[in-house]
């Protein structure tokens, strides 16, 4: 028959409680930990709650070594180290797990409380999303509340009490809390492991393979949020973020140009018309790229990073960015780059891989001639281009995610076989064909397009907004952006047409039942996530010192916010001290001494009454140890009691108050 926890011992209650929090404080781990951790953390706790349910003896002590020598070799065997982010994770884990089996005094449930709030903060090492802060705020009340009740050894009290206590205990600390984070200074940690464990994450490749950004254009998650100055934002077929631009082609495969094979041009950036300002917060990639718009002269805004320019104009950091990154640019939607007349470092950008793609060459030649006579002997790269983009607009091309399997010669395939194919696809086959026809060309990845949160009104990126265009080389402007891909569906460019992956069960019984719900409840919790990133993930020292300011502050430091903070401190402690003593000052000081020598009577296990007179107590104390044994504690208890009811007090309350503390009380068991 299964029992209510209210039918249950009280041992087996709070172990299960205990071990529910436990596995609460592990669950967003699991995508973390090797499979082995999951099945012995499960087995561990399993077995645990089956011993504390059947009120069965604990497992002995070899059994206990030999599954931690047994999760050691594991550990190691995984992770090649017992130290480190990942191998640390996976040992507090397995330790928390096995401590459960000799949980038997109060002391080890001590020990478990505080692996168990270690074990909490490893999960921000992965994730500091609202979820996980939500769930692990959860889990905190939960040990808290676990905390408690341990320190409530008489009787049986309800885990409800238990709980309240706990809330009230946060809610105390929560200003506290919320001081240390607004005014403690931002500074570099002082240890830390690296953000080195990306798996699952998606995001642009300074190589770019068949197939390789219409992977990443399946996946919907947000690469980054935008919010432009005074809401002034570029049309939209130009909003471009440029990041990875590759160069070198093997017959299949892109991949950027080492530094040494770029040939020293110089960047040469010009700028037109008007800049756009805006804001981005970029995602992390666990790469060293810093998304901006096309073109962007100026370094981004970036706090505690060290961050240069390639010479073909991608902004670039010293370190991969493994944790949310905001920062501010300026940017020129109109521009042009690179050397204005033919150098010899441009040669590197016509280079083809000899034999590959034959008919795309003899098509490239047919082209060059045309062109020539359009440009009447001029420069033919325009009319080259032009010529190009009109075939993909009439040839009969196609955009899509599904082209057919592609061969070696890629671009021979898309030009007379497939005709069809995603941006990748479309921008290789160009560039390869600029390339045959002698003129430099290159590829750029990045992102093309978003879509504005009617919520937040942030302008989103996604990892479906991944895309490739080409760069040409014209004499007397130097690189030009063409996007192939806009000559075959125009709506990809403008209006933004995506390509989006199948939705999920829930999403999609959400969008059978409306159309626009599933929408609806997307950008609202994409709002609520970016104010979670913008204000609490974001929260940098620039902001600090932004607050300070409005506080009067005219030139803020480092050094002001340690006072600011230090005085808070000061007050909540001052302003703590005088409620304790308007609080002593309500309540009969020689109520509150007999209400401590209750709670030590209780502790011991003796049962009182809640109006128990000094006496009585005494009596009930003498029944439970004996009258020997409790001589001294019932001895103080009837001169506490003739003190108050006495006709002639031969004792202060001072004096009890120091016998009080000198008594040596029983104990439980005892």
């Amino acid at each position: 028959m299964l029992k209510l926890p209210r039918q249950m011992p009280r041992d087996t209650r709070d172990t299960l409680f205990l071990l529910g929090v436990i596995a609460l404080i592990v669950l967003p781990q699991l995508p973390n930990l090797p499979l082995w951790c999951i099945a012995l953390a499960l087995v561990v706790l399993l077995w645990r709650g089956a011993l504390a349910w059947q009120a069965a003896p604990l497992p002995g002590r070899w059994w206990r070594i030999g599954l931690l020598a047994l999760a050691l070799g594991a550990t190691f065997a995984t992770h090649r180290t017992l130290l480190g982010k990942d191998a640390g994770v996976t040992l507090v884990v397995v330790l928390l797990a096995l401590k459960t089996l000799e949980l038997r005094a109060r002391r080890d449930a001590f020990v478990i409380f505080f692996l168990g709030f270690f074990a909490m903060l490893t999960n921000f090492f992965y994730s500091q999303s609202l979820l996980t802060a939500a769930a692990m705020l959860v889990a905190l009340l939960g040990l808290l509340t676990a905390l408690v009740n341990a320190h409530m050894p008489a009787g049986r009290p309800p885990l409800m009490q238990a709980a309240r206590t706990a809330g009230w205990m946060a809610l105390a600390g929560a200003p506290v809390m919320l001081a240390l984070f607004m005014f403690f200074p931002r500074l570099a940690p002082l240890w830390g492991t690296p953000n080195d464990n990306m798996t699952g994450r998606t995001g642009l490749s300074n190589t770019m393979q068949v197939g390789t950004i219409a992977e990443l254009a399946l996946d919907d998650g947000i690469a980054a949020r935008v919010r432009f100055d005074d809401g002034r934002m570029p049309p939209r077929d130009r909003l471009y973020f440029r990041g990875p631009v590759l160069s070198r082609f093997d017959g299949r495969e892109w991949t950027a140009l080492p530094p040494w094979e770029r040939g020293f041009l110089p960047a040469n950036l010009r700028v037109r018309g008007e800049p756009v300002r805006y804001e981005l917060t970029l995602e992390p990639s666990n790469r060293p790229w810093l998304l901006t718009l096309d073109a962007t002269p100026q370094a981004p805004a970036v706090e505690e990073l060290r961050i240069f320019q390639t010479p073909d104009l991608q902004w670039m950091s010293s370190r991969p960015i493994g944790d949310l990154l905001r920062y501010r640019a300026e940017s020129w939607t109109d521009f042009d780059s690179g050397p204005q007349r033919r150098l010899p470092g441009l040669q590197v950008y016509t280079a083809l891989p000899p034999g590959r793609n034959p008919r795309t060459a003899e098509l490239a030649t047919q082209m060059l001639a045309q062109s020539r006579a359009q440009a009447g002997g001029g420069d033919a790269t325009a009319a080259l281009v032009g010529l190009a983009l009109q075939r993909l607009r009439t040839g009969g091309y196609s955009y899509t995610l599904e082209p057919g399997v592609y061969g070696d010669e890629t671009a021979d395939e898309f030009w007379f076989d497939h005709k069809a194919g995603f941006c990748e696809h479309i921008a290789s086959a160009f560039v390869v064909l600029m390339r045959a026809a002698g003129v430099p060309a290159r590829i750029v990845t990045g992102f093309q397009g978003g879509e504005i949160n009617a919520v937040d009104r942030y302008w989103t990126v996604r990892n479906s907004d991944a895309h490739a265009w080409a760069e040409v080389w014209e004499e007397g402007r130097g690189w030009v952006r063409v996007d192939p891909t806009g000559a075959i569906s125009p709506d990809r460019i403008g209006q933004f047409r995506r390509l989006s992956p199948q939705p999920g069960l829930l999403a999609g019984a959400i969008g059978a039942v409306s159309p626009t719900l599933a929408q609806n409840v997307r950008a609202v919790w994409e709002a609520i996530n970016n104010g979670w990133n913008q204000w609490v993930l974001n929260y940098t020292k620039s902001r600090q010192l932004d607050l300070l300011k409005k506080l009067g502050f005219d030139s803020p430091s480092l050094a002001d916010l340690a006072w600011v903070l230090l005085w808070l401190l000061v007050g909540a402690s001052l302003a703590g001290g005088a409620w304790t003593l308007w609080e002593r000052s309500r309540i009969d000081p020689w109520l509150r001494l007999l209400g401590r020598a209750r709670a030590r009577l209780a502790r011991a296990g003796v049962e009182l009454p809640p109006q128990a007179a000094p006496r009585l107590m005494g009596e009930r104390l003498a029944e439970r140890f004996g009258a020997e044994a409790s001589a001294p504690v019932r001895a103080w208890l009837l001169r506490l009691e003739a003190q108050r009811y006495g006709r002639a007090p031969t004792e202060s309350l001072r004096a009890l108050r120091a016998q009080f503390r000198r008594l040596r009380w029983p104990a439980a068991g005892g």
